[in-house]
């Protein structure tokens, strides 16, 4: 592929981000945000593999095979599922096609993408959840004591309680919660739909500690983020990338007291493993898929399968091995530094 102007990627990423998706395409904010997500962790693999700066990347590094391994990468090594490596894809895809509008260049990477099919998501994908212990051991590693310690902790239990998106932990703002006779929170999910989720007792002893702390003084109907750092003086919602780290962090610290914790502890497993828990307790798979504000109902069926899995897995480590029954247990049926301020100019912050 002929060599782009290396100064050319980061500013059509940015006018992509900026003006051509909200303005002349009109998406949503959380189109946008999927797309910038996409992009930058693109760049962020591409920064590893290469071992060069965030702003030595050209377009001459983006070939057909480096995204090809950004697949594999997501798929291997993080553990994303086919519908989320396929979004992704697709976001990666788009902008390539507008950036070959600008410059034909681009066109002969593109041509090798359009060939590759996307990942036929599986009838039943695998869930990855926690045991409550497991659950347990990470909270405690939090010190409530201090104040990042108890927005750590107060994060972790209200995330865990409601079985909410990272993205919809990261949007709560102090309105969006009531703690009066029946405490409640509202959740802005994909699509702009909206859900309120009932809280429990615990959480909301945790939530008015926090206020305290936190909003102290503050009405609680400003729409003011509810989580947030202290930046420059200023109060900012947290990011994805603080509590992926701020996760991962607290789960290797489990681990050494609580064997059950997995390598891996991203925000997605705690909702998964809240609504296994309300399964597994007894709770209707209907009340579940509104309780986690799904589309269909079919979604929500994972967790009956995951569940049935878990049970026959059980059997089998139970049943010696010249039982009859051994035969018919088989699994196959179930299925802020410069680089910190370049993603900011470019429109990745």
């Amino acid at each position: 592929m002929t060599a782009l102007n290396q100064d050319l990627l980061f500013p059509l990423i940015h006018d992509y981000l900026k003006i051509y998706l909200p303005k002349q395409r009109q998406v949503s904010p959380n189109t946008v945000r999927s797309y910038r997500k996409a992009l930058e962790s693109l760049l962020d693999y591409v920064k590893e593999q290469k071992q060069v700066p965030l702003g030595k990347i050209t377009f001459e590094m983006l070939t057909a095979d480096t995204i090809l391994s950004f697949l594999s990468f997501m798929d291997e090594q993080r553990g994303y599922s086919a519908a989320t490596r396929n979004t992704r894809f697709a976001a990666i895809r788009a902008f390539l096609d507008y950036a070959s509008d600008r410059d034909m260049t681009v066109t002969a990477v593109l041509n090798t993408l359009r060939k590759i099919p996307f990942k036929k998501a599986e009838t039943f994908s695998t869930v990855e959840y926690m045991s409550m212990e497991a659950v347990t051991a990470i909270v405690e590693q939090t010190d409530a004591g201090t104040p990042k310690g108890l927005r750590d902790r107060t994060f972790i239990i209200l995330m865990y309680d409601t079985g909410a998106r990272v993205q919809e932990m990261l949007d709560v703002n102090l309105s969006d919660l009531q703690l009066n006779q029946l405490p409640k929170i509202t959740l802005h999910g994909k699509g702009n739909k909206t859900r309120t989720v009932p809280l429990m007792s615990k959480t909301v002893q945790y939530l008015r500690k926090y206020l305290t702390v936190f909003h102290d003084g503050t009405s609680p109907s400003e729409s003011l983020p509810f989580f947030y750092s202290i930046s420059q003086g200023e109060k900012r919602r947290l990011t994805d990338r603080l509590i992926r780290y701020m996760l991962q962090k607290y789960g290797e610290r489990a681990k050494a007291t609580c064997p059950e914790v997995p390598e891996s502890v991203h925000p997605h497993l705690f909702r998964h493993s809240r609504a296994m828990h309300l399964y597994q307790e007894g709770m209707d798979l209907t009340l579940i898929s509104q309780w986690l504000g799904h589309s269909q109902l079919e979604t929500t069926q994972i967790y009956a399968h995951a569940d049935t899995e878990h049970k026959r897995k059980a059997i089998a480590a139970a049943t010696p091995q010249e039982n009859p029954l051994t035969v018919h247990l088989n699994s196959t049926r179930f299925t802020v530094n410069d680089e910190e301020m370049l993603k900011r100019l470019a429109g990745l912050k």
